[in-house]
């Protein structure tokens, strides 16, 4: 097979089997350098927007030569997932409850994608026996999106994500680099036109302009941290452990939009909107049992166990109060027993004053003193606005 025709079939079959391969969309890039991209990630180093969980070396990200001897074509691909949840549990005083974002319901993503691309690798050596494939999934060196956009999967949104005709951008991206000369396709002409509903709809302006996002301030990354949080991004985080959906909520194209034919992708409810207080001493062995198959696992069960103390505060919900007042005195973590003071604070009260202060006569470690100070003080300082408002 060396015909420009004979390729040109192929790709064309290849794109008809998508479907029984379980994947929704095919699509096919050139190899060549991602020159404009490298420029864009340039920009986005000196302003200090990476998240750091990137490839850090952008050669590697932008010339597929660098991963793959002799490179002739990309094949992206595009799996739809779902973004309703069926018979959601209520959040209620006194069972408040949490949400993971749509990227990690279901099956971890990873997993599905290399399942297809696996198939589809498969599916290749059974018509070009000689074939080579380089398969990457999110946590390879080239950017997924980039791809996508050569390949006419869809169009880089203002957001960021790619946002396809078909599926909207509820959709998980995945490529492999061929030997095979196959012609590439054309790419999407942007539709978002003079719409900017995601950026002016993002919680904390991490979406500095079109097409830029200042992952430092995207509540995606800051819940996946492992640290202490800003007070900030604490209030702004609301009750969210994993991820966060707004920016593709408020698209117009997708709305409407909610795939459920893709069976490992689909919720368990409980699981994605669970109830917060029995996260707070949930052990890493249940964890696992629990979470350990979806994509929110990655980074261990404190993150998730930190937001969940947060998002307590955030509902100013008093029956939280004797679980906090327990992770503030007896979690082993200080980045815990710190957001916990903080939660405390924010749900006021004698009760929660009482724990702070009980804690600040034990606590020796300076992160979680200054903590505790700074809750006993925002309590002074609404007692000096209550005075205020008695004179």
């Amino acid at each position: 097979m060396d015909s420009t025709a004979a390729w040109v079939k192929l790709k064309a079959d290849m794109k008809e089997a998508a479907a029984s391969l379980g994947i929704d969309k095919i699509g096919v890039a050139s190899a060549a350098p991602f020159t404009t991209l490298k420029q864009r990630l340039l920009i986005h180093r000196e302003r200090g927007h990476e998240s750091g969980f990137e490839e850090p070396d952008l050669d590697r990200r932008t010339e597929p030569a660098l991963l793959f001897e002799d490179p002739q074509s990309i094949i992206a691909i595009a799996i739809a997932y779902p973004s309703k949840l069926q018979d959601a549990p209520k959040s209620e005083p006194g069972a408040r409850r949490g949400i993971l974002s749509r990227s990690a319901w279901g099956v971890d993503y990873h997993t599905v994608l290399r399942d297809r691309l696996s198939r589809l690798e498969t599916w290749l050596r059974e018509h070009v026996p000689n074939v080579r494939v380089e398969s990457m999934v999110d946590t390879g060196a080239l950017s997924d999106r980039a791809v996508a956009e050569r390949a006419g999967i869809g169009w880089s949104a203002k957001n960021c994500a790619i946002i396809t005709p078909e599926w909207g951008s509820w959709v998980y991206l995945g490529e492999m680099i061929t030997n095979l000369p196959l012609p590439p396709d054309i790419p999407i002409t942007d539709n978002c036109g003079t719409c900017t509903a995601c950026i002016d709809a993002c919680p904390t302006d991490a979406l500095v302009g079109p097409g830029q996002l200042n992952s430092q301030r995207c509540i995606s990354f800051v819940t996946q941290t492992k640290g202490l949080v800003s007070d900030e991004m604490m209030r702004k985080i609301g009750n969210r452990l994993y991820g966060c959906d707004t920016c593709q909520i408020v698209c117009p194209e997708n709305r409407g939009k909610n795939w459920t034919h893709q069976p490992e992708l689909q919720p368990d409810a409980e699981k994605v909107k669970p109830l917060l207080v029995p996260l707070l001493t949930m052990g890493n062995r249940t964890f696992k049992e629990v979470y350990g198959s979806g994509a929110s696992a990655w980074r261990g069960r404190k993150p998730i166990q930190r937001n969940a103390v947060i998002a307590l505060g955030n509902f100013k919900d008093k029956s939280a109060i004797p679980h906090l007042a327990k992770v503030l005195a007896e979690d082993p973590r200080f980045e815990l027993r710190a957001t916990a003071a903080w939660s405390l604070a924010r749900i006021g009260g004698d009760d929660a004053e009482t724990a702070l202060r009980s804690a600040a006569g034990r606590e020796r470690e300076e992160p979680v003193i200054e903590a505790i100070a700074a809750a006993l003080a925002s309590f002074k300082d609404e007692a000096s606005k209550e005075d205020e408002c008695n004179a």
